[in-house]
């Protein structure tokens, strides 16, 4: 097994992510939105997948995460679900699907779970959300919070930038971490932070911190498919490293098969069938 996998025989529970923190092991998340991607991070060995609402521009073709609904998030979970067995398996509640009531975030949690197949859900932002996620959580799913760029909130945050950069700010979203963790969040992303401030934020809670351009001080990391994997084209954030570059490869691939077909060099005999001689000159005699 390679220095990036682990012992694919566990599957991830909150349990032996419990221990991973207690023993200071970093913890690997990725996003995944479909059954093959699922497929290779089991094979890799990742702690937990994140069918995240950044699905919503990734693969569906929408300009933000706010459109997407919670029917098309289930088709995405469901998909992923059946390429997991070991990691543990979290999906994002879209905006408009929890922040109403406690109800309506427990219904649509419990949809997750049931139709879904996730283990556990995610929610954005502090505020309304505490109480959300406490319901949540009350009603046996596990919650993951998410702080600092939220997405879902990225109009009234100004914009896709950087939280937490005032004293004010900074210590509201530690106010909010807290609150999250004593709802009883396992986990808490936190996304476009100052790493010293992530740093001070990490330091003092008792459940997960997951970092997406937050430093190295959280307990672990999360970084979308399509970002690290280089499929991703045009400007990204900062905090993206691309570990492959599978736009280059895709290109160069699907231009080869396209001129090898208009070069008429595919498909060769190698990857065609055959029919009996007798065959074919019975069907010939049956056509004329």
């Amino acid at each position: 097994m390679s220095g990036g996998q682990r012992d694919q025989r566990t599957r991830t529970t909150l349990a032996t992510l419990a221990r991973q923190k207690a023993a200071g092991e970093p913890v690997v998340m990725v996003t995944a939105y479909d059954f093959p991607s699922a497929r290779v991070a089991d094979e890799v060995g990742v702690d937990l997948v994140l069918v995240g609402d950044s699905a919503a521009n990734v693969v569906l073709g929408y300009d933000s995460t706010v459109p997407v609904t919670v029917d098309e998030m289930l088709v995405l979970t469901r998909a992923v679900r059946r390429g997991l067995t070991h990691p543990l398996l979290v999906a994002d509640l879209p905006f408009g699907s929890y922040e109403a009531s406690d109800e309506d975030a427990v219904r649509t949690a419990q949809r997750f779970v049931k139709e879904g197949g996730a283990d556990a859900v995610k929610i954005e932002r502090g505020g309304t959300s505490i109480a959300r996620a406490r319901a949540i959580i009350e009603a046996g799913i596990p919650v993951v919070g998410h702080i600092g760029l939220t997405p879902q909130a990225a109009t009234a945050l100004g914009g896709y930038t950087v939280q937490g950069r005032t004293a004010d700010r900074a210590e509201q979203l530690v106010r909010d971490a807290d609150a999250l963790a004593a709802a009883g969040c396992f986990a808490i992303v936190v996304e476009a932070v100052p790493a010293a401030v992530a740093e001070l934020l990490a330091g003092r809670l008792d459940c997960l911190t997951i970092g997406i351009g937050a430093g190295g001080a959280t307990d672990g990391q999360v970084l979308v498919w399509h970002d690290l994997l280089g499929l991703t084209t045009g400007h990204v954030a900062k905090f993206v490293r691309r570990f492959a570059d599978l736009h280059t490869e895709t290109v160069r691939g699907l231009t080869a098969y396209a001129d090898a077909v208009r070069a008429r060099e595919f498909p060769g005999a190698e990857h065609t069938y055959a029919i009996g001689d007798e065959e074919l000159a019975a069907l010939r005699a049956r056509l004329t």
